[in-house]
This record gives C-alpha cells, sequence and structure tokens, in this order.
C-alpha cells in the first residue's frame, strides 16, 4: 500500500539585496531602475507595507503582480473605489449558511425544548446555547481577512487606496501595523503568515498621515526614455527597437503638453503594437505625421487632449520649452504631490531624468 500523496509546501521565496530582487523582476518582463529595486527590497525584508503614489500607469499596480509572480506568492487584491466598507474588504456573514445550519439543528433544538414547561426557562436554555454560527467557517472572507489568514505568504495589493473615504483608511491600520483582524462576533485573527502588501495611489486626494506613518512611502513618476524603451520591448517583443525608440519620444513629447490625461507606459505599448501593425498590413500613409496622427488614438483618450496635440505638433502654437509652458492653450495642469513629491523612504537617492527628441514624436518645435 503506498503512502497517500501530500502536496509539497510552497517555497518561501525572499531576495538577498535589490539587485537579486532586480534580476528577478526582470525575468517577469518588469523593468525597475536601481533605485526603486532597493526601496522594494527593504519593504520585503522589513517586511513593511510599501505605499506607492504617482501618476496613473506608470507601474505601481504591475509591480505587485511582478512582485508575486517573482515570488511564487498568490496575489490577493483589494481593489479600492467610492463607497468600499468592511463587507468588502473585511468580511461578511454568510446569511444563507447559517440559515441552512439552524433549519439543520431545528428538528434536535425542538425535542429540547420540549422538556421545557416555562417559556422563561426555553428561553434561557436558548441564550445559553452556542450553535456556532458565528465563527471561522460561516465567514465570507474578503481580500484583507484572506491575505491574514492564508497559511502561505501572499502579496496584498490594495489598490487605489486615495479612492476611499478616510473611514476606509483607518479600517487598513490594524492590517498594516499589527499583521491581524478583529472581528467582534469571534476574536481577533494574527497573520498566519507575513503578507508583503503593497498599497498604490493616484493621488486623487491626500492620505492620512496614520496611514502613511506605517508605510514606506515611494514615489513612481515615468520612466527615463532607455527604461521606457526597454520596457516596451520587453513586453512586446515583436516590437523593434526604432520604432519602439520612435513611440516612447512621441509619448514623452505628449507628456509636456497640460493634458487632461498624459500617455501611461501600458498606452505606450499599445501604440508601439499598434505602430508595427501599420508596418506589416501595409497601410497606405502619407507622412510619418499621418502615422504620427494614428497612434494618437491609442495614446490620448480626450478629445480635447487630441485637439491640443494636434495643434502643438502642427507648429500652430509653441511648444513647451524644457523651462516650463509658454502660453498654455489649455488648463494647467495640477500640481500635486504626486507631480511634485520627495520620496520619504529614500530621501538620499536621487532620480535620474532627461528627454530625448526625434522620430516619429517631435514637431519641428521639439527638435535639438
Amino acid at each position: 500500500m503506498t503512502a497517500p500523496h501530500t502536496a509539497p509546501e510552497p517555497e518561501d521565496i525572499r531576495f538577498a539585496d535589490g539587485a537579486e530582487l532586480k534580476e528577478a523582476l526582470r525575468e517577469v518582463d518588469y523593468i525597475a531602475d536601481d533605485e526603486f529595486a532597493v526601496v522594494v527590497h527593504l519593504a520585503t525584508a522589513l517586511e513593511r507595507p510599501l505605499l506607492l503614489e504617482g501618476p496613473a500607469g506608470v507601474g505601481k499596480t504591475e509591480l505587485a503582480k511582478s512582485l508575486a509572480e517573482a515570488s511564487g506568492r498568490k496575489l490577493v487584491r483589494l481593489q479600492c473605489y467610492e463607497g468600499l466598507d468592511d463587507n468588502r474588504a473585511l468580511y461578511e456573514w454568510d446569511y444563507a449558511k447559517q440559515l441552512l445550519h439552524v433549519q439543520m439543528l431545528r428538528d434536535r433544538i425542538g425535542e429540547k425544548m420540549g422538556a421545557f414547561d416555562d417559556v422563561a426557562e426555553a428561553s434561557q436554555f436558548l441564550a445559553a446555547q452556542d450553535f456556532g454560527l458565528y465563527s471561522e467557517k460561516f465567514l465570507s472572507v474578503r481580500p484583507l481577512l484572506e491575505a491574514i489568514l492564508s497559511p502561505d505568504p501572499v502579496v496584498l495589493l490594495v489598490d487605489e487606496v486615495d479612492r476611499t473615504e478616510e473611514s476606509m483608511e483607518a479600517l487598513l491600520l490594524e492590517v498594516l501595523a499589527e499583521g491581524q483582524v478583529t472581528i467582534p462576533e469571534v476574536g481577533t485573527f494574527t497573520a498566519r503568515s507575513a503578507p508583503w502588501v503593497i498599497l498604490t495611489s493616484n493621488d486623487t486626494r491626500e492620505l492620512s498621515p496614520a496611514l502613511k506613518r506605517r508605510c514606506l512611502h515611494y514615489h513612481l513618476g515615468y520612466p527615463t526614455p532607455q527604461r521606457e524603451r526597454d520596457i516596451v520591448t520587453a513586453r512586446a517583443p515583436e516590437v523593434e527597437e526604432a520604432v519602439a525608440a520612435d513611440v516612447v519620444d512621441l509619448a514623452r513629447t505628449l507628456r509636456q503638453l497640460p493634458l487632461r490625461k498624459s500617455p501611461s507606459i501600458a498606452e505606450v505599448i499599445d501604440a508601439a503594437r499598434a505602430a508595427v501593425v501599420l508596418k506589416s498590413t501595409g497601410v497606405a500613409v502619407s507622412s510619418q505625421a499621418a502615422v504620427r496622427d494614428i497612434l494618437l488614438t491609442a495614446l490620448l483618450k480626450y478629445t480635447s487632449d487630441v485637439e491640443l496635440v494636434r495643434t502643438r505638433l502642427s507648429g500652430e502654437q509653441p511648444f513647451p520649452a524644457d523651462g516650463g509652458e509658454t502660453a498654455p492653450a489649455g488648463p494647467v495642469e495640477r500640481v500635486t504631490v504626486a507631480s511634485r513629491p520627495a520620496n520619504t523612504t529614500t530621501a538620499v537617492f536621487r532620480g535620474h531624468g532627461g528627454r530625448d527628441r526625434g522620430g516619429i514624436g517631435a514637431g519641428r518645435q521639439g527638435r535639438r
């Protein structure tokens, strides 16, 4: 008789340093710079939540997904939104299951109750019984509690935390600070494994100091031109380097303008793929400017942005210089914590900027 097969225990992968973590992320096509990799490694080594703030579409959510894939951990995601409450974030009671349990006990309870002649005694007897209705098996587990109860370590992603009300932040504090969840009817559940927690914010509102105090903080902005080209070619291997360079240049040109929504990295990848399709299908285009206008459908999502870009790139209005915007035609971009931050976790680090110009994205005013 053979012994029953038991599944092997999942390996808890750890990273020795930022360089090893950076290489592990690269293997799953996430291209991080040295500074960011060190910060992520600190969060995993210290088992502290990592709060990532920055504009939408720069890879904050993707970092959590890639970290889970690189470490072999399950990703548990809490997508935040206005009106989110503890029933959707922590737990709720499975009333249907509780009712079924009561119905199954009904006959036995009736037999017991028949022994009492007095209603008060019967009521006292019922109150003293524990029917197990408020126990772990009747909980409908939501993401935060799922991460706490998981016997295997997970990556917990609290995505777009700035979309919730401040009252929701209070629910997060116990999880972030103590690694536990308290359910009044049952008690306190302490984390059965140590989750890696990633919180993301697009800076639609200021987060509370109490929440920030419990996290490492990093502002993730748009990547450098070279790193963005590497991201495009890693995520879309069919894109040639020259095409990737032109599309990245176009996206960086657009990000200098006061748009309602600047092109995200995902949209840059879509535009690069679109450029490959245009080339492979032999679509007739009259000029590079025509190609550029077609690619704007992947990069821009508002009509006002498209009109502004076409006006600027056609030369009808001056293009912004490196030093700032001159005579903006549209609304001035809102200055936010995310747009001009300080990386509180790594004050000793300094980011590297710079712009490339040329190729599809450059109008005559943008070339040097």
